[in-house]
């Protein structure tokens, strides 16, 4: 639980505060920005919650930190921002909240399909979250992107017996299935593994019907500078690669980038690929 002794100076008097447990992971910025902002190495509150909406878009927020970094002066009811997650995006792709400090706050997502839905990337475990999975239909594989966001896995695999589905040059344990080389590979008609090296060895993409990429950590929004992506100062394997791989995703069919770290974003496919283009060239 945050700690109001720790209350960083900055937070905005009133209900909600952000303590100096902050990991600045920015998916309280993302999930509520009328409330919260960066300031320094930290979110903080600029500004308290105004009626019923803002106040529950911060209790998501809260319920989403991956370090118990948010708190409220208050005892409130949390339980409509747990039943709030996984939270629609689009069509049947969801965000799943509830992020791990053992992946630096990684974003995941849930993809419902008749055919078995799939987890992207780990979120925290934990019981309340692991019953809205039960009765959505649980799951059937688990893509990781990359060794970084694996967090609770193995938690999964064994509630679920999911199959998790993991780059061979990234896989440092065991996993059900392996992805090798550097070709895309088909999981079923409508899901495709682009493997992606750069960020890391074995960093992939995976694309669900030609409409929702998840990034793991090779692509991103920038909010800030209204552009896609990329981190030379986070790059764990080869910039060259990771530059490379993003010149290859211009083969493919695209309107969402939906990433572990940064913000998500649309744009109609003409946009996307212009948009990856620029990201290109830049990285050279």
């Amino acid at each position: 639980m945050a700690d109001f002794r720790k209350r960083l100076e900055a937070n905005a008097p009133g209900e909600f505060f952000v303590d100096s447990s902050c990991i600045d992971c920015d998916l309280c910025r993302q999930i509520a920005p009328a409330v919260f902002r960066a300031e320094g190495d930290h979110s903080v509150v600029h500004h308290q919650p105004v009626g019923e909406a803002e106040a529950r878009r911060a209790e998501m927020a809260l319920v989403t930190c991956p370090t118990a970094s948010i708190g409220s002066l208050g005892k409130r009811s949390l339980a409509a921002a747990i039943e709030s997650f996984p939270e629609p995006i689009e069509d049947n792709v969801r965000f799943c909240g509830f992020a791990s400090e053992d992946s630096f706050g990684g974003s995941s997502y849930l993809i419902l399909r008749p055919d078995g839905n799939v987890l992207v990337d780990s979120p925290r475990f934990t019981a309340p979250f692991v019953r809205r999975l039960e009765a959505l239909g649980g799951i059937r594989w688990m893509f990781l992107s990359h060794i970084d966001d694996v967090a609770d896995h193995q938690q999964y695999r064994d509630h679920f017996r999911c199959e998790r589905i993991m780059h061979a040059d990234d896989a440092h344990f065991r996993v059900e299935r392996t992805i090798e080389g550097r070709e895309p590979v088909r999981l079923a008609d409508d899901l495709l593994v682009i493997p992606a090296p750069g960020h890391t060895a074995g960093s992939q993409t995976l694309l669900h019907r030609n409409k929702f990429l998840f990034t793991g950590d090779h692509v991103w929004w920038d909010p800030e500078d209204g552009r896609l992506g990329a981190s030379r100062r986070y790059n764990w394997h080869s910039w060259s690669e990771q530059r490379r791989s993003m010149e290859r995703l211009l083969e493919h069919h695209f309107e969402w980038i939906l990433p572990g770290h940064g913000a998500r974003h649309y744009a109609a496919a003409p946009e996307m690929r212009r948009l990856i283009r620029d990201l290109v060239a830049r990285m050279e």
